[in-house]
């Protein structure tokens, strides 16, 4: 049954291949650790390192005077990646591509378990692009570190031998199309909730607290020193005053 790009990737002209080789190549020369190194980085330590990032995000949120706000843009990131993850599953059977090192048995693979699942698109690569232009969108450096880590991701998956570039290039395009054209929708709906969950028992994880109360701790403080501080000065008077009658 012919498929869309089940036998792409297999002539030797192939700039997708060739690239894949050239950085499943890089492997080959390195010593074993760093290829365990990053077989797990691939699998686990990026998505680990992203989800340190949304934590981030969201502590930050909760101290933004938008709070509501900016905790719906951080929550709309996991639910956009929940999205692009099953619109994936219909786009990935249609392709129907398998794993590059089912065609070629030359990559050199570092994850095993691979075989029986399909190549297009990446899962790693749009759940991480998701995240980043998810937190782009409400925080601009934390958007742009998730991004590097995403872009470090994609060259992970091909070094490990489990995706063609395209696979990863078509991840990051369903993650952004899925986060762009559905955060006005999920917005209108997620800010209303936020808002509301901010006036329940659940407030602080929409809302951090506020610090005025130490701030007015602070200023009904400074008054009551300052009369500490004089009531010592009038005492000094008196006794220079007693020094002076003597």
């Amino acid at each position: 049954m012919p498929t869309l790009l089940a036998d792409a990737g297999t002539g030797s002209g192939d700039p997708d291949l060739e690239l894949l080789k050239a950085v499943n190549g890089l492997a080959a020369d390195a010593p074993g650790w760093l290829d365990s190194l990053i077989a797990w980085t691939a699998e686990y330590g990026i998505l680990l390192g992203l989800a340190a990032i949304g934590l981030t995000a969201w502590l930050s949120a909760r101290r933004r005077p938008d709070a509501p706000v900016a905790v719906a843009g951080v929550l709309w990131a996991p639910i956009a990646v929940a999205i692009a993850e099953l619109a994936n599953l219909p786009i990935s059977a249609i392709v129907d591509r398998p794993r590059p090192f089912v065609d070629h048995p030359e990559i050199d693979v570092l994850v095993p378990g691979k075989e029986d699942t399909l190549s297009f698109v990446s899962d790693h690569s749009a759940m991480s692009m998701g995240i980043a232009v998810a937190l782009f969108l409400i925080n601009r450096k934390l958007g742009v570190a998730a991004g590097a880590l995403a872009l470090l991701q994609g060259f992970c998956r091909m070094y490990v031998g489990v995706h063609y570039p395209t696979d990863v290039i078509g991840g990051y395009a369903l993650a952004t199309a899925v986060v762009l054209l559905l955060a006005p929708i999920a917005m209108a709906v997620l800010v209303p909730l936020c808002h509301a969950l901010s006036r329940t028992a659940l407030r602080p994880l929409v809302v951090a607290k506020a610090p005025a109360a130490s701030g007015g701790r602070r200023r009904s403080a400074a008054p009551a020193a300052e009369r500490a501080g004089r009531r010592p000065g009038r005492r000094g008077d008196r006794d220079r005053e007693s020094d002076l009658a003597a």
